[in-house]
């Protein structure tokens, strides 16, 4: 699985560049669609039902009503699809049932369980191999994923849209050069993720504001309260560029796990359960008495590297504090983490990226959004009844319950609310 594109092409284009003009409906079956397309009235019906219920998928001027403009037929699935004209704006979008993929190169449950192998990184070889068609045909369907505006197709109201955010970077490889993965969460879901071949403040500054600008394109008062980051100091002042008034909250794992790898022998334990004691101080004043202690008793019973990671620690109570002025924010990245780990699994299978930036970006792109979507398995299902997947944590709902369905139609008209 190689994530390789011939030339330049919109995938080095830094906005999603799904199309704008297809909204994306459930339908129950393929013959409820077709008694809805040869009847004006009863396809009008279901499209005031579904405006009623979910005004997130339309623009928000079909609000001032809207008329049949015309149709078009696809010859390769021999399907039929409508589309209507805003009477407020002019502007036209066609209607697409998801049981068809964007741009009708497929039915969906053609190609859902292929896609949903993804999720694991099975090479396109071997879905080619398995289900049919040529590699390319599954690369470009699963490519896609990645053009959609992330947060606009994850999060599908502005109540639901998290405040506090977790942010952390990743190191990977295009063409051998070493570049950054900036990823932003929050709730279990990818929120924002994209490619930057520089890791200084300017570089993660632009990175990191593409998921400003795709929560401000969906939700345009949007505004984080507080940032859970890593000690880099590039990401702190990157973050602090984009949301002045913004709480950073310095990782506690990091300085753990930085004392765990220097502790060894006898100490370990009480080491790490005095350090984890700090943590759970319910208040500042406890916290900043504890980290007193803790730096005292190291003073007199540790030495060398683990000394000096313990007193690092202790320096750092003034970038630790924020988090009890903000009590819902994240202590540790924890929630970024396992995210990550999930993505680099699949870099990893793909013998990372070879061609562009761009077209890397596209590619950790998908991998966001299909796990976001991704449902959960059986056990976590009998363990927590009535989960289904990330988004459906998140919102509280699904569309469909089919995680492609369901992916498909949150993604309509690219995420975006026009």
């Amino acid at each position: 699985m190689l994530f390789v594109m011939k030339k330049r092409t919109q995938a080095d284009s830094p906005t999603p560049s799904i199309s704008q003009k297809y909204i994306c409906l459930p339908f129950e079956s393929e013959e409820q669609y077709a008694k809805c397309v040869e009847n004006y009235r009863r396809f009008r019906e279901f499209l005031d039902g579904q405006i009623a219920s979910h005004p997130e998928l339309f623009p928000e001027a079909i609000s001032a009503g809207y008329d049949f403009h015309d149709q078009y037929r696809s010859r390769k699935l021999k399907l039929t699809l409508r589309r209507i004209k805003l009477n407020r704006t002019g502007e036209v979008f066609t209607v697409r049932p998801s049981f068809v993929l964007p741009y009708c190169v497929g039915r969906t449950d053609e190609v859902e369980k292929a896609l949903y192998l993804r999720l694991w990184g099975v090479p396109f070889a071997a879905l080619a191999y398995v289900f049919g068609r040529d590699e390319m045909f599954w690369y470009r369907a699963w490519i896609a994923f990645g053009r959609a505006n992330l947060v606009g197709a994850t999060v599908k109201s502005e109540a639901a849209c998290p405040r506090d955010l977790i942010v952390d970077e990743k190191i990977t490889w295009v063409d051998g050069q070493e570049v950054v993965v900036p990823t932003t969460a929050s709730g279990g879901c990818f929120l924002g993720i994209t490619v930057s071949e520089r890791d200084n403040t300017e570089g993660l500054q632009a990175a990191y504001g593409e998921f400003a600008s795709e929560a401000k394109a969906v939700f345009p008062d949007y505004r984080p309260l507080s940032v859970c980051t890593d000690g880099w100091a590039a990401t702190r002042e990157a973050w602090r560029l984009l949301f002045p008034q913004i709480t950073l909250v310095l990782c506690y794992l990091h300085s753990v796990i930085k004392i765990a790898a220097r502790c060894t022998g006898q100490l370990r334990q009480e080491v790490l359960t005095r350090v984890w004691h700090v943590y759970r101080a319910e208040t500042k004043s406890k916290f900043s008495q504890r980290l007193r202690r803790l730096e005292q008793w190291s003073a007199k019973h540790l030495s060398g590297g683990v000394a000096e990671m313990v007193k690092k620690l202790c320096r750092r109570r003034a970038e630790f504090t924020p988090a009890y002025d903000c009590p819902q924010a994240a202590r540790t990245s924890n929630g970024v983490d396992r995210l990550l780990n999930h993505l680099d699994r699949l870099l990893y299978a793909a013998c990372y990226g070879h061609s562009t930036p761009g077209s890397l970006r596209l590619a950790v792109r998908a991998m966001a959004l299909q796990w976001n979507f991704h449902p959960y398995g059986k056990r976590l299902r009998e363990e927590e009844p009535g989960r289904i997947s990330p988004f459906h944590d998140l919102n509280g709902f699904v569309y469909h319950q089919n995680w492609l369905h369901n992916l498909l139609i949150a993604s309509s008209m690219g995420g975006l609310r026009l």
